[in-house]
């Protein structure tokens, strides 16, 4: 694009802004208009090749069932998938795929889905199914040790309750393997650098509660106990540890009876040495009304967190560390926005 003073005058189009008023000044000497020109010049629009903004951060989301890639606050464009119901696109470290679950049976009772694990890529090429839809395959996120690995939980329909999956990035259904024993509940929420996961576990002898488990041959990996003061008080959800692994982002409820709406975001100070989680700060709904807020994720290095709330479809919010600040960024008030994933940082 050739930068103009007047895009309909062809005199000035091979001119560049500075040189044009230059020029102008010189041949309207003493007749008055200079002071015309420049004001005119100051105020007509910056050209696009003058000013370049920085673009935003990214984020993955669910939009009307569709998988969306966009920079925070913009309008949508091509999803990267239609005609199913996808859900929970995660995004991997080396920030190049998205894993998520599709749902192929619905069911009032949402553990009674039926869903199958898949992955594309963020340019919507390369899309695989991991996984059938035998059961419900739930919030696959991915390891950050460098193997790109998805991990998600899956259901025991003899219990009930669920156990750890992983995969391979090209694998088919059937090749997975589980991380975890049946017989008792784990649930996946995130991972650290070293190829431990943050999950939830009723471990048979070390009881409820949080734990950094390290993977295991056979299905028996090792538990270590996290330390929060909000453990004793109800449940720990979608907890997502930020990308320098210093903080975590989290729902909180109170009580043990499970439900979505009333649900306060926490940030918090996370220890992966000493396995604790401290100086809890609550970011939306700190009185617990009844609305859904949920799915809190870090973005923008960890200087953002973005998660949705939904007084019946769903809109995203990012709240900001640095002033307490929080903002609309979805644009269309008639979709149903959820699960936003930050950019190359599994959850």
């Amino acid at each position: 694009m050739r930068r103009t003073l007047d895009a309909t005058n062809p005199r000035h189009d091979h001119l560049g802004r500075r040189e044009f008023l230059a020029r102008a000044s010189q041949a309207t000497a003493g007749l008055g208009v200079t002071a015309g020109l420049a004001s005119l010049a100051a105020s007509r629009p910056v050209l696009a090749d003058e000013v370049k903004p920085k673009a935003g951060p990214r984020i993955s989301y669910f939009r009307n069932g569709e998988i969306h890639v966009n920079v925070v606050g913009s309008a949508e464009t091509t999803p990267l998938t239609t005609g199913h119901m996808d859900f929970k696109p995660s995004w991997s470290k080396t920030g190049d795929k998205l894993v998520f679950f599709r749902r192929y049976k619905d069911d009032p009772v949402t553990v009674n889905w039926l869903s199958a694990i898949c992955i594309i890529n963020v340019d919507g090429t390369g899309f695989h199914q991991l996984t059938d839809a035998t059961v419900a395959n739930f919030n696959p996120t991915w390891t950050r040790d460098g193997q790109n690995t998805p991990i998600w939980s899956r259901k025991n329909p003899e219990t009930g309750s669920f156990y750890v999956m992983q995969g391979k990035i090209g694998g088919q259904p059937g090749e997975e393997v589980a991380l975890t024993d049946r017989a008792y509940h784990t649930w996946a929420f995130s991972s650290l650098n070293d190829g431990r996961l943050l999950v939830s576990c009723k471990h048979p002898k070390q009881g409820w509660g949080y734990y950094l488990m390290t993977r295991g041959e056979g299905g028996k990996p090792s538990y270590e106990p996290i330390a929060c003061e909000l453990t004793p008080q109800g449940l720990l959800d979608r907890v997502s540890v930020s990308p320098s692994e210093k903080q975590v982002c989290f729902e909180f409820q109170k009580g043990f009876e499970y439900k979505d709406p009333g649900r306060t975001l926490y940030i918090a100070d996370f220890n992966a040495e000493k396995r604790s989680i401290t100086n809890l700060k609550p970011i939306a709904n700190k009185e617990g009304k009844p609305y859904w807020f949920a799915y809190p994720r870090w973005i923008d290095g960890e200087s953002q967190v973005v998660y949705h709330m939904s007084t019946g479809k769903g809109q995203l919010y990012v709240y900001r560390l640095e002033d307490g600040s929080t903002r609309k960024v979805s644009t269309n008030a008639g979709a149903d926005y959820r699960y936003p994933h930050g950019e190359a940082a599994p959850c």
